[in-house]
């Protein structure tokens, strides 16, 4: 999803260090590396630059009070920002509506 420079971003200050931290890596490996090796520099990048990184992190899921799972997103930043990582050429339109839906119901 392209980003509207007009719009006025949540956390516009953290999200310039995310969106630094993933050229960062980016321009290191380029795709050149399973998800794996990409979390783990991601990791470096984003905590030298002074923020907090939780990775896989477990959320209990909720229905009419009732636990129904358990989700775990890639990285939670500074307790407010929700990052899930892909490692492909390009974004589908289901990766786009899952991480959407992920947003409603967290």
């Amino acid at each position: 999803m392209p980003v509207n420079k007009n719009a006025e971003l949540l956390y516009e200050a953290e999200t310039k260090l995310i969106r630094d931290a993933c050229y960062e890596v980016w321009n290191q490996f380029g795709g050149a590396f399973k998800e794996k090796i990409i979390d783990c520099s991601l990791n470096i990048a984003l905590e030298n630059r002074g923020l907090k990184v939780d990775s896989q992190k477990r959320i209990d899921i909720y229905f009419q009070s009732q636990k129904v799972g358990t989700y775990v997103p890639d990285k939670i930043i500074d307790d407010k920002i929700l990052i899930e990582l892909k490692c492909k050429p390009y974004l589908t339109k289901e990766d786009e509506r899952q991480f959407w839906l992920y947003l409603k119901r967290v």
